[in-house]
C-alpha cells in the first residue's frame, strides 16, 4: 500500500514541481544522483534508522523511480488538449531522467545481490537465474531509454530512429510488471496480506495504464481518420473550379 501513497505524492510534486523542474533539470538530476549515493552509502555502511526507513522504501524497493515512470507513461495517455497534457508534456523527458538516475542505485544493488548465488558455485534455480535474466534485460533497457532521453543525444539521433528507440519504454514498462509480479506472487499466493494488497495497487495501475494507453490509441486513430477525411473533402472543394473550368 505504500506505493499508492507514494503514487498520489509524487503524481502531486510532478504539478508543483513543474516550472523549477523545466528551469534546473540539473538541479533535480543532482539531487537524485545524492539520494542513490546516500543509499549506496546506507547499504554498506548503515545509517540511523529515520534515514534508512524512507530510503529503503523509497530507493530499495524502487517505488519512487517506479512512481515517475508511471506518471511518466500516463502523460502519454491523456488527452493532448487537456490542461494536464499541456503542463506536464514539457518535462516528460526530465521527469524520465530524474526517474533513471534514481533507479540506477536500485539496480546495482539488487544485480550485485545475485552475484554470490551465481558464481558461488553451489546450484542455482531456475528462479534465479530467470530472476536475475529479466534483471539484467531490464537494465539495458533502462541505460538505453535513460541516456537517450538527454537533449543532447536526441538531437543527436534521427527522429525516427530516436523515436523508435523510445518505443522499447513500453516493452520496459510491462517487463517492471512482471518483474514486480514473479517478487510478489509467492508470498500473496502463500496468504502474505501485504504482498496481496501490493499486487492489487500495482494490478490496478499496470492494467488501467494498458487500458488507458489502447483507448488513447483509438482515438488518435480516430483523430487522423477524420482529419484525413476532412482534408480530402477540401481538396475536392477546391480543386472543382480548376477541373469545371
Amino acid at each position: 500500500m505504500d506505493f499508492a501513497a507514494i503514487l498520489i505524492a509524487t503524481i502531486a510534486a510532478c504539478f508543483a514541481l513543474r516550472n523549477p523542474l523545466k528551469a534546473c533539470p540539473t538541479a533535480f538530476y543532482a539531487a537524485a544522483i545524492a539520494i542513490d549515493v546516500l543509499y549506496m552509502y546506507g547499504v554498506f555502511f548503515g545509517l540511523p534508522r529515520a534515514v534508512w526507513s524512507p530510503l529503503f522504501v523509497l530507493v530499495q524497493k524502487c517505488e519512487l523511480a517506479l512512481a515517475l515512470f508511471v506518471v511518466v507513461m500516463f502523460i502519454g495517455c491523456l488527452n493532448r488538449e487537456g490542461r494536464a497534457c499541456r503542463w506536464l508534456k514539457p518535462v516528460r523527458s526530465e521527469l524520465s531522467i530524474v526517474a533513471w538516475f534514481l533507479s540506477l542505485g536500485h539496480m546495482a544493488v539488487y544485480l550485485e545481490s545475485y552475484l554470490p548465488r551465481l558464481f558461488g558455485g553451489g546450484a542455482i534455480s531456475g528462479n534465479v537465474m530467470g530472476a536475475f535474466a529479466l534483471a539484467v534485460v531490464l537494465l539495458v533497457l533502462l541505460v538505453v531509454l535513460g541516456v537517450t532521453s538527454f537533449a543532447f543525444v536526441k538531437r543527436a539521433m534521427h527522429t525516427e530512429t530516436w523515436k523508435k528507440v523510445q518505443k522499447l519504454a513500453y516493452l520496459f514498462f510491462g517487463l517492471v510488471c512482471v518483474h514486480l509480479l514473479l517478487m510478489l506472487l509467492p508470498s500473496a499466493l502463500h496468504g502474505g496480506l501485504a504482498a496481496q494488497a501490493s499486487v492489487a495497487v500495482y494490478s490496478v495501475v499496470f492494467v488501467g495504464y494498458a487500458l488507458c494507453r489502447v483507448s488513447r490509441a483509438l482515438a488518435d486513430k480516430q483523430a487522423d481518420e477524420s482529419s484525413s477525411t476532412v482534408k480530402n473533402a477540401s481538396s475536392v472543394v477546391l480543386d472543382e473550379p480548376e477541373m469545371v473550368s
